[in-house]
């Protein structure tokens, strides 16, 4: 999925990016898949597959797409102290997928099952 992801960030961005871009990005990608994790819910114990669920699944992509453009986008800001309010579009979407996340952990804990597809 890494690959898939980068190649839809730099289409996101209309990038033709070199090596260097590519470290980058993969690092935006890798800050932005943890932040949209850690803002919905853990992915393990009961809530394995949680993410890979057809409901799901594009919803996540486009979150982590989203801000790790805003990430790249906005880079600088981080070492001029400027604030930039980030990606609404992704925070939009991370508050449904906590909707999302937290019918699907009800779901599970009162049918006692893994995950369904």
């Amino acid at each position: 999925m890494a690959d898939s992801l980068l190649n839809d960030l730099k289409l996101s961005l209309r990038l033709d990016s070199d090596e260097e871009d590519d470290t980058i990005l993969n690092r935006n990608l890798i800050a932005a898949e943890s932040y949209v994790k850690g803002a919905i819910g853990s992915d393990d114990g009961l809530m394995e597959g949680f993410y890979e669920l057809d409901n799901v699944k594009q919803s996540y992509e486009i979150a982590v797409i989203a801000l790790a453009s805003s990430y790249y986008t906005f880079r600088s800001s981080g070492m001029t102290g400027r604030v930039n309010i980030v990606d609404m579009t992704g925070n939009s979407i991370i508050a449904q997928l906590r909707g999302k996340y937290l019918i699907e952990k009800e779901r599970r804990e009162a049918d006692g099952s893994e995950h369904q597809s």
